[in-house]
Formats: C-alpha cells, sequence, structure tokens
C-alpha cells in the first residue's frame, strides 16, 4: 500500500464550500478509483457526493444510498458508484451483495461507512475524511496508492487555480 505522504487540508466554512469541494473533485477523478467518504453523521459526506456527481453532468435526482446500500450514475463516459454502508451489521453482508464486481478498472466507486465493511470492501486509493471544526468543517484528505495521491495532486492543482467553473444544483 502506498504511504499516504501525499495530503490536503480544505476549511470548509460553510455548505456551499463542501460542494465546490465535490465539483472539483469530480474534475480530479479517473477510473478505478475507490474513495472513502468518512466522517460522523451529518458531517457532509453525502453533500460533497452529491456536489460531485452533479459536477459530473447527472441532472437528475442523487439520492443517499443510505437505504438502497448503492446508488449507480454513468456519467461523463463514467461508471460512478455510491455506497453506504451505514446499515450494515456485519462486514460479509458486503460479499453477500455481490459488491465486489463494481470495483474495477473502469468506475469509480464512493463509500460511505466503509469501516462497517472492513476486510471486505477493496482498499482506498484516497480516504476523505470530514469534520466539525470550530463552527465549520474540515476535509482531510489522504492519498492510500499512486492512482490517489494523482488525483490528490490534481485536485490540488484545480484549487490553487481558483476551483471548477461548475456551480453546484443545490439538492
Amino acid at each position: 500500500m502506498h504511504s499516504p505522504d501525499v495530503t490536503a487540508v480544505f476549511d470548509l466554512p460553510d455548505e456551499a464550500a463542501t460542494q465546490r469541494l465535490g465539483a472539483d473533485l469530480a474534475l480530479a477523478l479517473q477510473p478505478g478509483l475507490v474513495i472513502y467518504l468518512e466522517g460522523d453523521l451529518g458531517a457532509g459526506k453525502t453533500t460533497l457526493a452529491r456536489a460531485l456527481i452533479r459536477a459530473l453532468g447527472h441532472a437528475g435526482p442523487v439520492k443517499s444510498p443510505t437505504y438502497a446500500l448503492v446508488e449507480v450514475y454513468v456519467v461523463s463516459s463514467l461508471y460512478l458508484y455510491h455506497f453506504d454502508f451505514y446499515r450494515f451489521e456485519s462486514p460479509e453482508e458486503f460479499l453477500d451483495a455481490g459488491f465486489g464486481e463494481y470495483f474495477n478498472d473502469a468506475s469509480v466507486c464512493l463509500v460511505e461507512w466503509p469501516d462497517k465493511a472492513a476486510g471486505c470492501v477493496p482498499p482506498p486509493d484516497l480516504r476523505l475524511g470530514l469534520r466539525a471544526a470550530a463552527s465549520a468543517r474540515v476535509a482531510e484528505l489522504a492519498a492510500a496508492s499512486a492512482r490517489g495521491a494523482s488525483c490528490l495532486k490534481t485536485l490540488a492543482s484545480i484549487r490553487a487555480a481558483g476551483g471548477s467553473s461548475v456551480t453546484p444544483v443545490p439538492h
């Protein structure tokens, strides 16, 4: 596994900043990425994922996958799978559901609550943690593979250049 020597921290003073980060991350995606979205309930994981999916061009509803476990999007010539394992009672439920086939070099997988499928879900290329800090949120991103490092470096370049020109659509 790649050591997380490529990291970034972003202050997110409001929901719009979380949406901008999601839109910017959409521009840095490449097929094959596994991104863990980590944080407490209400930390902004689904808000960020929703903005990312909309920035890729999905115009329809973007639902939280909490009850369906996975929402599938085909956008920008990319298969994107948004998982939420919050309701898992054991990691083996990942295997029972046959989710392993979704994780491949042609897709991007966003995974909320990966710890609920620990040992079964493939390791991340990028870990994106959201946490409360004072009156705002902080996003901490750490690359866990060469592919994740490439994504994070591209994201840093996008952010340094002023971010995307995409305005996330409110949900």
